[in-house]
């Protein structure tokens, strides 16, 4: 805007700049008749002023000058023109170019350029000052009389006789119609006698027309002559410019002159576009010598390419105003600027100031409308800013302003309406932003009203807004910073009583305050005596305070930690409930609580009365009365109202306080000879009524009524007040919001009395009635467990629920908008539980069918149904096991074992006679064939296969296939790993791979291996001299060596001989899947049948097998005992019939401590006993003394008896010239070693036993339990899901899948044909100890959880029906455990039944034992 504004007047300029210099030409053809022009020669001169003329002397004149031409004129540095007549005229009349040099000089009363350039150099100068001739007629710029006032024009002259209290001044204004073209003389001063009428001259006139450029380093003054002490200072005079341009560092001055009073400014006006750098321009008053604090008052400066207006002082003090008359309205002006100690005066009745841009006050600057005689009048103020800085608007009568923005720094603006009640409101209509900084304010003795539509703030300490009646309305924010304040009325005791007499005497709500009018406004009419209204937010960091304060249509009101809003104290004098004064008993004022009696020297004065409505309260506090008039009186609490009916409040904040609380007294009343009378009692607290949707009363926040304190010698205290909470929109159910949030305090009470006076009654704190389910004055949700189905705020109206509806395992809960009906709502004590019984999915499949004892007796019924269908299913497809037999032959007892590897000596094609006359030693494998310790075989050949091998080839022959016999490290990691996650797997892993090495070596043996330790070249071709066998349970392995074709034979009863006492050492290892047993193949049998009838030794291999199957690893010194027993019962009786003996031994120790059990078989009249110690030890130690001292002393501790057991041992020798080893008896049982794994306690669960027989019925029984197994595992699993996904995870997993293992493991078993099924029933029984690792990880978990569950507080400390879970949770856990016991149990039972089918072998009477021989 001012940028089009400043090209408009470019253009203009040009105009007027060429038509001016159009009049000059022709007004220089006509002059020329009336002056005469001088020439450049005239004026000591060199040149012509049609060329250029060059001044280089001093010129004096004593008239008036006029130069014309078309050139240039130069005064040279130091010249001087001087005309030192007053009114005396010099004017340049040029076309070309003017310049003054240096110190060059023009001084005359009237100086006037016209040129198309014009140069003022450093310290030239156009002075005028004091040379002014008369001022225009008929003004009154020169004052009349003698007091020395200085003279006026721009500004007033100031007069010494002006005080705070008189309007007093010199010369006055004049030439206001011309401010932007002044042409006139500055006035005198006046005189102070007869003698000197005058003081000082008045500034003369300067007018510069420049086509182009003015640069001005010089000076142009035209300021007012010096008066001194004898007159006032003459007015400034009059400067124009015309130019383009603009520029320089020089100064122009048409300030007043120094004098007794010193003169006004003169008038100064610029018509130029552009004003560049630094020019100096002033107008300032002269200063006054009579009175220093009171200089003239500034001229004006008018800028009239811009319409801007400047009125300034140069920090000159004064009190005398500069008077700006009428402003246009068309065009408006666009500025005006009053500062540096300036003062401008609107003295007219009704003015409006209207400019298009900004009024600035700076600096202390100042604006006075109206006079204080007549404070009737009405003056607008029309802008876009309004500026004040370090400044003040005085405005007597009423003040209209309308501006955009209002900006404030240390400033006030103070309205002063007298005491005339006719004055209209003030209203400050600022449309975006209001700010007060730095103790500004504005303050209004009539009613003010603040509008606006952006922010109103007051930032900080000292910035208030005060007035009678205070209006803030329609801004968007309104923030009071600490320190500020907004205060109506104000603190004068006629203002409050002007304000709150209308309500002091009645108990009607007033209409606009319950129900305010859409607009806002303020006259004397209503209620209010400080409004807030249509305001978004409101945050209060500083004071608000009045009587009636009414905040209507707000948003959100913040009343920070600082902050404050209060009518404390603003109340009535004395009110509906006044406490009463008698005989120096001064009775507290009653409102929400009766007032307490005040009591002084035995007398009692009775309190003022409780009055008005708890629900809906809007009532003044009331005050108390003294002995009469001259005491005063003590004032109640105000009234604060928050919101509308139709308007409430959305949020209100209090982190300060909120009060109206009641006055109260420190002092007690004196006579007046000073001696105490009695006491005042304290005034009651006042009303604070708020409708609004939410509260928060942080901590620290006080929001009070509280009565005052009654005075010493016995005031009552006051009563307390009244608050009321008016709660819109509370919603209900699911969509209710807490409507309060309070942590601060809240306090109603009734002032203390003093020394005998009474305390004051608690006033009253209420709120609208809650809907149902709330209750309270801040309509809370009544508490869990109890209902509320009426309307109405009483705590009692919330009823206790009924415990008969309560569900087991359930507890009231919490609703959103409380309970409204008697049927209340439940929640389970655990998510785990299922509404509406508060049942799990397994309690509710149990009670579907009646309940815990049914549904046993239900499932059972059912399992045994299935079991008996099962049964018979399994007949039908397997077929019974009812008939008891045994086995007659090695064949038939073969398909009852575990699957195993025939002997090569049992391939078909092979001669077995040719075989057994053949063979000459069976060597065995030591160690137990795990992936830690495989087989290995020793290195010495033995004694007996000596003669038919070569030495060092044989020991060759044993590192290849010992490194074949050895695992790779990949399948013992695996059977690790396995051990850990499922055991029965890493059982089947190991069967695996013994398998696949067997076969590795048979086939190493058969093809890979070329025989060559062999002696034999027939063996050696055919490959026939060693073959290698294994028991069928793996565990054994062997190597049979046999005599080649081509070698010297002896008769066959030598070689057999040569073969006793000969060792057979047991398959298995005392576990439960190996247990010990005798194996004797067709060449043992064959072997041993030319000594012993086969059926005998077959007899005796089955016994000795039945028998051993018990023997356990971990207790087998015990164990062993029945078995020797029984070869001393029955077998040896038996065998020595035939010449044959047997003797228990242990054989093969290796350095890991692990050796084998087997029999010594001795042939003839060999006896232990008997037999030649010195020959056994001379065939031991003679062939092999280096081997027997590596026996390791760990495979057995050394026995040390007596002679007769030393004969039995045959640690330390060999026997038959290859194993080493010990017999077995009573004695030397006690020396056994043997270890224990951590498995060891299971051998009590799972172990081999005797048969008994009844297998479908046994089978129909696991089949019972299997299934019932199920059943109950897939109840703890639900159970145990719902205990916690973790602990279901837990059961699961730790061992992986073992819980549910046993059931295909349990079903592939029952339902298996042929010899494998005894070792399936094997991996079954192990997968159901297995999973007992899994019971054990369900107890860890149900005693992890319901243990620290019964440590837990619960959830709510008044629970109504508070249960713990009940302690049956290791009732499924326990039945299963039970189940898998005597699972297990038939388990053994049931392989026992397989394995065993002579229930002879068991037989006590070897009689009938040896009775079964031939069956």
């Amino acid at each position: 805007m001012i940028l089009l504004f400043r090209n408009m007047g470019y253009l203009c300029l040009c105009t007027l700049s060429v038509l001016a210099f159009i009049c000059v030409l022709c007004r220089s053809e006509a002059d020329k008749w009336l002056y005469e022009s001088a020439s450049c020669e005239d004026l000591k001169g060199v040149g012509s002023f049609n060329t250029t003329c060059f001044l280089r002397s001093d010129v004096r004149l004593n008239s008036d000058l006029s130069i014309y031409g078309t050139g240039n004129l130069e005064i040279l540095p130091h010249v001087s023109i001087v005309c030192p007549v007053e009114g005396c005229l010099i004017s340049f009349n040029l076309t070309g170019n003017v310049k003054m040099c240096q110190y060059a000089s023009i001084i005359a009363g009237s100086v006037i350029f016209s040129a198309t350039n014009f140069t003022m150099e450093n310290n030239s100068a156009i002075n005028t000052t004091a040379l002014g001739g008369p001022p225009p007629s008929q003004t009154s710029g020169t004052p009349v009389g003698y007091d020395g006032a200085g003279g006026g024009h721009g500004g007033r002259g100031a007069s010494c006789l002006k005080s705070n209290h008189t309007k007093f001044w010199g010369g006055d204004v004049y030439t206001w119609s011309t401010l932007s073209e002044p042409w006139s003389y500055g006035s005198k001063g006046g005189g102070k006698s007869s003698e000197s009428k005058f003081g000082g001259n008045g500034g003369g006139r300067v007018k510069l027309e420049v086509i182009d450029m003015i640069n001005m380093n010089g000076s142009i003054v035209a300021e007012g002559g010096d008066g001194g002490i004898k007159g006032g200072g003459g007015s400034g005079g009059s400067i124009i410019i015309h130019a383009l341009k603009l520029k320089g560092f020089g100064t122009i001055s048409a300030a007043g002159g120094r004098g007794w009073g010193g003169g006004g400014g003169g008038r100064i006006s610029f018509h130029c576009y552009s004003i560049q750098e630094d020019i100096k321009v002033t107008a300032h008053g002269g200063f006054s010598i009579g009175c220093p604090g009171n200089a003239g008052a500034a001229g004006t400066y008018f800028d009239a390419t811009l319409l801007s207006l400047r009125v300034g002082n140069d920090n000159v003090t004064t009190e005398t105003e500069t008077p700006l008359l009428v402003f246009p309205t068309s065009p408006l002006w666009s500025n005006v600027y009053v500062e540096s100690n300036a003062k401008v005066l609107v003295p007219l009745l009704w003015t409006r100031v209207q400019v298009r841009g900004q009024i600035s006050l700076l600096r202390g600057g100042s604006i006075v409308f109206g006079l204080s005689d007549y404070p009737i009048s009405e003056f607008e103020l029309v802008a876009e800013e309004l500026l004040m800085s370090d400044s003040i608007i005085k405005v007597c009568g009423a003040f209209r302003v309308a501006v955009k923005m209002l900006l404030m720094w240390n400033s006030k603006i103070e309205i002063d309406g007298g005491e005339n009640t006719i004055v209209t409101t003030s209203i400050l209509e600022v449309r975006n932003l209001v700010v007060l900084r730095e103790h500004s304010s504005i303050s209004s003795s009539t009613n003010l009203g603040v509008y606006g539509q952006g922010l109103l703030k007051l930032t900080g300490y000292g910035d208030t807004i005060k007035g009678q009646r205070l209006s803030l309305s329609l801004f968007y924010n309104v923030i009071v910073g600490p320190g500020s304040i907004l205060q109506a009325p104000l603190d004068d005791d006629s203002s409050r009583s002007m304000v709150t007499r209308t309500r002091c005497e009645s108990q009607t709500c007033p209409t606009d305050l319950i129900t305010p009018p859409d607009d806002c406004h303020v006259n004397n009419t209503l209620s209010f005596s400080l409004q807030i209204c249509r305001v978004e937010d409101l945050l209060v960091n500083g004071l608000i305070k009045g009587s009636v304060i009414h905040i209507h249509r707000a948003r959100t009101v913040i009343v920070d930690t600082n902050g404050r809003i209060t009518a404390s104290e603003f109340g009535c004098r004395k009110g509906i409930g006044k406490g009463n004064y008698s005989n120096g008993a001064g009775g507290g004022a009653g409102h929400g609580g009766r007032g307490g009696s005040g009591f002084f020297n035995g007398r009692l004065s009775e309190g003022g009365d409780m009055y008005g409505n708890a629900d809906l309260p809007c009532e003044l506090g009331s005050g108390t009365e003294g002995p009469n008039e001259s005491y005063g009186h003590l004032a109640g609490g105000g009234m604060i109202v928050m919101g509308s009916i139709q308007w409430p409040l959305l949020w209100l904040s209090i982190h300060g306080s909120l009060s109206a609380d009641g006055q109260s007294s420190n002092i007690a009343t004196r006579n007046s000879n000073g001696s105490l009378i009695g006491g005042f009692g304290g005034g009651s607290g006042g009303t604070i009524l708020i409708f609004l949707q939410s509260l928060t009363l942080s901590e620290n926040a006080t929001l009070s009524v509280v009565g005052g304190k009654g005075s010493p010698l016995g005031g009552g205290g006051g009563g307390g007040g009244r608050v009321h909470f008016h709660w819109s929109n509370i919603n209900v159910g699911g969509e209710y919001v807490p409507v309060a949030n309070i942590s601060g305090t809240l306090n109603s009470s009734g002032g203390a009395g003093d020394d005998g006076g009474h305390h004051g009654e608690d006033g009253t704190v209420t709120g609208k009635e809650c809907p149902k389910g709330l209750y309270g004055t801040f309509c809370i949700e009544c508490p869990v467990g109890t209902y509320k189905d009426v309307v109405g705020s009483n705590a009692s109206l919330c009823t206790a629920c009924s415990l008969e509806l309560l569900s087991y395992r359930a507890d009231f809960i919490y609703v959103r908008g409380g309970v409204s009906q008697p049927s209340c709502p439940y929640k389970c004590i655990s998510d785990k539980y299922r509404m509406p019984n508060c049942f799990t999915p397994l309690e509710e499949l149990i009670y579907m069918f009646g309940g815990p004892w049914l549904f046993s007796l239900l499932l059972s019924c059912i399992l045994v149904l299935l079991a008996l269908l099962l049964s018979s299913l399994r007949i039908k497809l397997v077929g019974s096991d009812c008939i008891c037999h045994s086995l007659n032959s090695i064949e038939q007892r073969s398909h009852h074992h575990l699957p195993h590897l025939l002997s090569l000596s049992e391939v078909r094609g092979t001669s077995r006679v040719e075989e057994t006359q053949s063979h000459v030693y069976r060597m065995y494998f030591m160690g137990p064939n795990t992936f830690r310790e495989p087989w290995h075989l020793p290195y010495s050949p033995p004694n007996a296969i000596i003669e038919i091998v070569y030495e060092d080839a044989f020991n060759r022959f044993i590192d290849e296939i010992n490194s074949v016999a050895a695992y790779d490290w990949w399948e013992g990691s695996v059977h690790s790993i396995l051990s850990v996650f499922a055991y029965p797997c890493s059982w089947s892993w190991k069967q695996w791979r013994r398998r696949k090495k067997i076969h590795r070596l048979q086939d190493y043996v058969k093809s890979e291996y070329d025989h060559s330790c062999l002696r034999s070249c027939r063996s050696r071709a055919l490959y026939k001299g060693m073959k290698v066998g294994a028991t069928p349970d793996l565990m054994v392995g062997y190597i049979d060596f046999f005599l080649g074709g081509d070698e010297k034979r002896v008769d066959i009863v030598r070689i057999i001989e040569k073969r006793f006492p000969m060792c057979i050492i047991f398959g298995g290892d005392g576990s439960y899947m190996a247990p010990y047993n005798l194996y004797s193949d067709t060449l043992l049998t064959n072997l041993l049948g030319q000594h012993v009838p086969t059926t005998v030794w077959n007899r005796l291999v089955d016994g000795l097998s039945a028998q051993l199957r018990t023997v356990r690893h971990g207790s087998i010194r015990s164990s062993l005992v029945p078995v020797i027993n029984w070869m001393n019962s029955h077998a040896n009786p038996q065998l020595e019939f035939h010449g044959v003996r047997i003797e228990l031994g242990w054989f093969q120790a290796t350095a890991s401590g692990y050796y084998q059990l087997g029999i010594l078989v001795v042939i003839g009249d060999y006896s232990f006993h008997n037999m030649s110690q010195s020959v056994l030890l001379e065939r031991s130690t003679h062939e092999y003394p280096s081997k027997c001292d590596s026996i390791t002393i760990k495979s057995l501790k050394q026995v040390q008896h007596n002679q007769l057991y030393m004969t039995h041992a045959l640690c330390r020798r060999r026997i038959t010239g290859g194993v080493n080893g010990g017999l077995l008896n009573g004695s030397t049982l006690k020396s056994l070693d043997f270890r224990r794994d951590f498995l060891f306690p299971l051998s009590h669960i799972l172990h081999n036993t005797r048969p008994i027989g009844c297998q479908d019925t046994l089978q129909l029984f696991i089949s019972i339990m299997l299934l019932a197994d199920i059943s109950v595992t897939l109840l703890a699993l639900t159970q145990y899901y719902w205990m916690s996904l973790g602990a279901f995870l837990a059961v699961l997993l730790i061992s992986p899948l073992s819980l549910l293992s046993p059931f295909p493991a349990g079903f592939n078993a029952l339902f298996s044909k042929g010899f494998r099924r005894a070792s399936l029933a094997r991996v079954y029984a192990l997968w159901n100890v297995t999973s007992l690792s899994n019971i054990a990880v369900g107890y860890f978990c149900g005693i992890l959880y319901y243990g620290f569950s019964r440590f837990q507080l619960p959830e709510r400390a008044n629970m109504w029906n508070a249960r713990r879970e009940e302690d049956n949770w290791w009732l499924l856990p326990t039945i299963l455990l039970l189940l898998k016991l005597i699972q297990a149990r038939f388990v053994d039972w049931h392989i026992a039944n397989l394995e065993i089918r002579d229930f002879s072998l068991f037989s006590s009477d070897p009689d009938t034992f040896w009775a079964y021989e031939s069956t």
